[in-house]
């Protein structure tokens, strides 16, 4: 099992923010650091001091960590041009002696992409399975050849496949509910698949669609890695928990909904040996208060050391 910190950056956080849950994590033995790739804060409050890039930011984490892996949860299609996208990850991947783990998915925040002037087509599991191709055939390509690619979105004319990243392949996370395009491109493209933001019951039955879209194309489903992301708020008592739910804008009874992770390590503990029994071999617990730098180092000094590895 495998245990990572997840942040929500245009919430209205630094890098040096993000710096402070990245070194906790570091510190304490979890073993990875993923943000989401969004450029908008969501909902009500205030976003300053603004967006920080996920790729900059991460490269940032590269030079000023050095054993936890990092990565995005997820990066958008919509967001760069595929090929530019295989150079960041690769040089980021450099950055970090091969700590890098790219997610990917198709986006769905229009507004953000109202908001900054981001095409936002109605249709995106083309381009999200164009832009898979794309990066992993770039990645992949013998080192003195070129890579070619003509699809409905994009065309690479003998680019030079350069630089190629230090992992061989870079880690690529695939996830989200659809009920058929996603298990299918995880299937085919992936090394994680990940599901968030769902009850028990919910994340067996994506697993098992997973597994079985493996199982059409003649994968081995245990090849692929199964994971799960959920809101996370923990205390030592009900008075702690119920303070970081409030610095949310929560309440202790709404954010309890039988997905989320809530409660003392502990119960946390509970909470994580059931997704384990379900299939999941990594939890990213996200926290989504930066400044509560408190809550990370809990997670690792409480939670860690009680949970199945």
């Amino acid at each position: 099992m495998e245990y990572c910190l997840f942040t929500e950056p245009q919430q209205g956080f630094s890098y040096d923010d993000q710096l402070a849950f990245a070194r906790s994590a570091e510190e304490h033995g979890l073993d990875g650091f993923f943000r989401s790739d969004h450029y908008l804060r969501m909902g009500e409050g205030d976003p300053r001091p603004g967006p920080t890039d996920a790729w900059t930011t991460l490269a940032g984490l590269a030079r000023e960590t050095s054993r936890i892996r990092l990565g995005t949860l997820v990066s958008s299609a919509t967001y760069r041009v595929p090929a530019i996208l295989a150079i960041q990850v690769a040089q980021v991947d450099a950055m970090s002696g091969g700590r890098v783990e790219l997610g990917l998915g198709t986006g769905w925040f229009e507004r953000e992409h109202a908001a900054y002037g981001i095409p936002f087509p109605s249709k995106r599991f083309d381009l999200l399975e164009e832009q898979l191709q794309i990066v992993t055939g770039l990645w992949s390509t013998p080192d003195a050849d070129t890579f070619t690619f003509h699809g409905a979105r994009y065309d690479l004319d003998e680019a030079p496949a350069l630089p190629k990243p230090v992992q061989s392949p870079v880690p690529v996370i695939v996830g989200g509910g659809g009920p058929k395009r996603t298990p299918a491109l995880a299937a085919r493209y992936a090394t994680e698949f990940n599901i968030g933001f769902v009850a028990e019951d919910v994340v067996a039955e994506k697993f098992a669609v997973v597994r079985a879209a493996c199982e059409a194309i003649g994968r081995d489903p245990q090849t692929l890695k199964l994971s799960v992301a959920l809101p996370t708020i923990v205390g030592s008592d009900d008075a702690e928990i119920a303070r970081r739910a409030e610095a949310i804008g929560r309440t202790r009874v709404d954010f309890d909904d039988g997905a989320n992770i809530i409660g003392t390590p502990e119960q946390v503990a509970e909470k994580v040996e059931r997704l384990r029994a379900l299939g999941a071999e990594r939890v990213y617990f996200q926290l989504m208060d930066l400044r509560d730098v408190d809550h990370a180092d809990q997670i690792g000094a409480e939670v860690l050391p009680l949970l199945p590895r």
